[in-house]
C-alpha cells in the first residue's frame, strides 16, 4: 500500500496493478485512489469498468487497443473477474500493452501459479490487502475520532472491537453510528458502545463455539438458527466455524510452546485483549478434538458440494456432534 501511495505522490505509475485480498475496504479505497490519479474524475471517455465472471476478454483487448481521447492514458478497471484463477489470453496480451493503456485488477483470491499473475508481477505492481492487525486498526479508529473531536476510553475501544471484529468496512459503519449517537459529548464510554454497536456475524460464531465447548447444545443451535434467520448462508457459517476452530488450534499450540499472549496475538493477528478469551475457549478442547473438528468440517463441505448432504442439515449435524 505504501508503494501505491509513492506511485501516486511521484506520478510514476506502473501500467498494471493487482489489488487482492479479503479486506474490501482497502481494495475499494486504493482502487478509487488509482482511478482518480490515472484519469480525470469526470473523464468517462478514457475509463472502462468491468466486473464479475463472464467478462469478454476480446472486448477488453479491443478497448485496450483504443487510443485515449484527448488524454495521456486509458484506464481499465476489472473487478472480481476470476481471471487470476483460470487460464486466459490476458497473460500473454498484457506483456506488450500499448503504452497509453493502464489496468487495475481487483480480486478477492488469486492463484500465484497463474500466468496472468506472473505477468503482472513482472510488469506491474501487486498489493495484497489483508486484514489489518489491532495496532493499525486502533490508530485508524483513534485518527477518525480525533477528526470528530472525540475521545474514547480504553475499555470502550476494546468493547468496540469485540463487537465489530477486524473488518474495516464494518468498523467504519459502526464508528459512524457511534459518533452520531455521541454528538453532544466529547468522550465515548462502554455504555454508548453497548447501546449502539451491533455484534458481527463473526462474534456470533465465537459465542456459538463457546456454547459448543461448554456442551450447551440448545444455546449453540439457537445461535445457529439466529444466523440462518439473518440470511447467513450455511456454507458461510461453516467457513467461519472452520476459521474459529483453526484459530483455537493455533492459540492452543502456541501456548503449549510457551509463547506469551503478546506473541500469540502477533502470530495469529488477534487483538491482544482477545487472546485471553481464545485461550479460555481453547481450554475446553483437546488438541485432537480440534483437529478432528476441522476434518469433520472438511468432510461436511465435500459432502455438500457433491450433493450428498443438505448444507443446512450438514452444519447442524456438526454443531450437535460437538456440543452433545
Amino acid at each position: 500500500m505504501k508503494s501505491i501511495n509513492e506511485d501516486i505522490k511521484n506520478r510514476r505509475f506502473k501500467q498494471i496493478y493487482l489489488l487482492y485480498g479479503e479486506e474490501a475496504y482497502l481494495k475499494r479505497m486504493y482502487k478509487e485512489k488509482l482511478r482518480n490519479a490515472l484519469v480525470e474524475k469526470e473523464d468517462t471517455m478514457n475509463y472502462n469498468y468491468y466486473a464479475g465472471k463472464g467478462i469478454s476478454i476480446s472486448e477488453v483487448i479491443d478497448v485496450s487497443e483504443t487510443m485515449p481521447f484527448f488524454a495521456d492514458r486509458r484506464l481499465i478497471i476489472i473487478e472480481n473477474s476470476g481471471f487470476f484463477k483460470s487460464a486466459n489470453e490476458l497473460g500473454d496480451y498484457i506483456k506488450e500493452l500499448p503504452e497509453t493503456t493502464y489496468f487495475v485488477f481487483v480480486e478477492e483470491e488469486v492463484d500465484k501459479r497463474n500466468k496472468l499473475y506472473k505477468t503482472v508481477k513482472d510488469k506491474g505492481r501487486i498489493v495484497e490487502m489483508s486484514r489489518q492487525d489491532n495496532k493499525v486498526l486502533t490508530n485508524w479508529v483513534l485518527g477518525k475520532l480525533k477528526v470528530e473531536n472525540k475521545n474514547i476510553t480504553r475499555a470502550a475501544l476494546e468493547l468496540f472491537f469485540t463487537k465489530t471484529g477486524d473488518d474495516m468496512e464494518n468498523i467504519e459503519k459502526e464508528l459512524e453510528k457511534l459518533v452520531c449517537y455521541c454528538m453532544n459529548q466529547d468522550s465515548i464510554t462502554p455504555k454508548e458502545v453497548e447501546e449502539v454497536c451491533t455484534v458481527t456475524i463473526t462474534n456470533k460464531i465465537f459465542d456459538m463455539i463457546s456454547a459448543i465447548a461448554e456442551k450447551k447444545k440448545e444455546k449453540a443451535l439457537e445461535l445457529y438458527y439466529d444466523l440462518l434467520a439473518l440470511k447467513e448462508p450455511p456454507m458461510r457459517i461453516l467457513f467461519l466455524i472452520v476459521r474459529q476452530f483453526n484459530l483455537l488450534l493455533q492459540v492452543k499450540e502456541l501456548k503449549r510452546l510457551g509463547r506469551d499472549n503478546g506473541e500469540i496475538a502477533r502470530k495469529t493477528s488477534l487483538a491482544p485483549f482477545l487472546v485471553g478469551k481464545y485461550l479460555s475457549q481453547a481450554g475446553h478442547f483437546e488438541k485432537k478434538q480440534l483437529m478432528n473438528a476441522l476434518l469433520d468440517c472438511a468432510d461436511t463441505e465435500e459432502a455438500v458440494k457433491s450433493g450428498r448432504l443438505n448444507d443446512k442439515i450438514g452444519v447442524e449435524m456438526l454443531i450437535v456432534k460437538y456440543s452433545a
